[in-house]
């Protein structure tokens, strides 16, 4: 049984955590720390929970939750991860990271993506991402890894195989994706206020989203050279829930049914990633930690289509599925 910590509990994605967690049998919630006033109960802060799991939400330093807990949970902003995670590792235990802290490779990149100097520069691309499909190996013995973003991996999914089969043009990729409100998280905001976003769709960081070097550093290591992709995300007034098109040129005269066979085969092992006929919709990953994917070729064009639950796959099972493997335990535990 392995003692876990949360930092960061009032958030859509630490309920979500909570939730996999409580049924994991072999991780016991131990501690979860906020900078909530007082010592509110967790199910004041998130009802469903009610019943479920008797802690409070408590103030620690990363000194104390390290001494509670074999692996912590950082649910922070970036910025704010970064912060205490030096401590959180110097006390001993193992940490999972929500945020983009250490995503991404290069501390100029980040700076100019988060406007905001990097605060433990050294570890910067020595950290592993925490995608399975395309780095359990370094997973597995890490004292540190990065969650990946939601949007990320919904697109490095889908174009990963292709690009490191060389079926498709690394230049000139774009990525449609159109997210839940959820994913932007529970502090309030204009943007996800609910007279703005209900009965509306809209664009929003266009060239300037904070996951689009996520995505192209990614995508670039699977294709063995610089991806150049552009990124634009779109909020949908519903709940949960990403679907990405992509679209890039063919290498060669490549067929459809030869794209389809390169992701059936790359992912033919993974217990997460489930290769479709058809065209896939939200609500056919809802609430689990799959992301469903399929491809087709039309005209000069290669069009990916994928979707996954941005809390589940895109969040908290992504970093249940890391915890498995850190730790040694069947990758599906408590997420099947």
């Amino acid at each position: 049984m392995k003692k876990v910590a949360i930092i960061g509990g009032a958030g859509y994605t630490a309920r979500e955590l909570i939730r996999l967690l409580m049924r994991h049998p072999e991780a016991q919630v131990v501690a979860i720390s906020d900078i909530q006033e007082g010592r509110p109960h967790i199910a004041s802060i998130h009802p469903s929970l009610a019943g479920l799991l008797d802690l409070c939400l408590e103030k620690l330093t990363p000194q104390e939750v390290a001494a509670r807990a074999d692996c912590v949970f950082c649910c922070l902003p970036h910025g704010a991860s970064s912060s205490l995670i030096p401590a959180l590792l110097d006390g001993g235990t193992r940490v999972v990271d929500f945020s983009a802290d250490y995503r991404l490779n290069d501390p100029d990149v980040f700076a100019k993506w988060y406007d905001q100097k990097h605060t433990d520069p050294e570890r910067l691309g020595k950290v592993p991402y925490g995608l399975p499909e395309l780095f359990r190996e370094q997973i597995g013995p890490a004292p540190l890894v990065a969650n990946p973003g939601c949007y990320p991996t919904s697109t490095i999914l889908a174009l990963a195989p292709l690009l490191e089969a060389g079926l498709i043009e690394p230049r000139g990729i774009i990525a449609d994706s159109k997210s839940g409100v959820s994913g932007a998280g529970r502090t309030p905001k204009l943007l996800t206020h609910y007279p703005e976003c209900n009965e509306s769709l809209c664009a929003y960081g266009l060239g300037r989203h904070r996951h689009q070097p996520e995505i192209a550093q990614l995508l670039s290591t699977a294709a063995g050279e610089a991806v150049d992709v552009l990124f634009t995300p779109h909020l949908v007034p519903m709940d949960r829930g990403i679907l990405t098109t992509t679209y890039s040129q063919p290498r060669g005269d490549v067929g459809e049914e030869k794209l389809l066979d390169t992701l059936r085969e790359f992912y033919a092992e993974e217990p997460f990633v489930r290769v479709v006929d058809h065209l896939p919709a939200t609500k056919d990953s809802m609430m689990s930690n799959f992301c469903d994917v399929t491809v087709r070729r039309i005209g000069d064009r290669v069009v990916t289509v994928s979707c996954l639950d941005n809390l589940i796959k895109g969040a908290s099972g992504a970093a249940v599925q890391n915890f498995n493997l850190m730790f040694g335990f069947p990758e599906v535990t408590a997420l099947i």
